[in-house]
């Protein structure tokens, strides 16, 4: 990854190191839902990257298809983007990186666009240790395409359109470690604080940095009974 800048600005300030405001890390208004959790991670981002100072000109945003890979449009407009095929993002951005190394490469993925149709794209970047941020906003419904359930759903969850899903979820975290990831983390989109915090070493971290982070969709499972919904991560947060 290209070096970062690590000189936070002085407290109160509205200048980072690059003299940039951080709405100058701000992209094309957002299209999603009021309340998606995707939104939150994409404010997150755009926090971290202000307060680092990073130059948007050598960074890359990578993502496939999916409510999740609509998001790179809406932080730091000012650098590259790549929206690929379906499940296709992790060659893309290894191919972004093999063209020129110094790059820092952020990549946007679902996990409909990791765990089903891209299992095996994403199993490869890990195992070659590709050196990118890899986050996954993981909210366990295809909420793009009206609801059905993703491979992450939970075993016996219902959803008011799919009914009731009869198979087991895959673990992405798990499935990283086990191809021998050299980062891995799972977080809460709802919990600001730690979202950043986590974000902050994926970027300085040498190799890839697979980050699972439970982004809920209001829409389709957003609801008590779901472990991918604000109330499951709020509770699981306080403890």
């Amino acid at each position: 990854m290209n070096s970062i800048i690590q000189t936070p600005p002085v407290k109160g300030s509205r200048i980072n190191a690059l003299n940039l405001e951080k709405s100058d890390y701000r992209g094309v208004p957002s299209t999603l839902c009021q309340g998606c959790g995707h939104d939150s991670i994409g404010q997150r981002i755009i926090n971290v990257a202000w307060e680092l100072g990073l130059d948007q000109t050598q960074m890359v945003k990578m993502s496939g298809i999916g409510c999740s890979s609509k998001s790179i449009a809406y932080f730091m407009g000012l650098s590259h983007g790549f929206n690929g095929v379906h499940g296709r993002m992790p060659p893309v951005a290894t191919g972004a990186l093999a063209a020129n190394s110094s790059l820092t490469v952020i990549g946007i993925s679902g996990d409909g666009d990791t765990a089903s149709i891209g299992t095996g794209h994403f199993k490869h970047a890990v195992r070659r240790n590709v050196p990118m941020v890899y986050i996954v906003e993981n909210n366990g419904v295809y909420g793009l395409t009206k609801g059905q359930f993703s491979a992450t759903a939970d075993l016996g969850q219902r959803l008011k359109y799919a009914g009731i899903n009869n198979l087991p979820p895959l673990d992405i975290a798990m499935e990283a470690l086990v191809a021998g990831a050299t980062f891995v983390a799972r977080t809460f989109a709802g919990d600001p604080r730690q979202v950043e915090s986590l974000l902050k070493a994926a970027l300085t971290h040498r190799g890839i940095a697979v980050i699972d982070i439970i982004s809920p969709c209001v829409t389709f499972n957003n609801h008590d009974g779901s472990t991918k919904s604000y109330n499951w991560g709020s509770l699981k947060r306080r403890r």
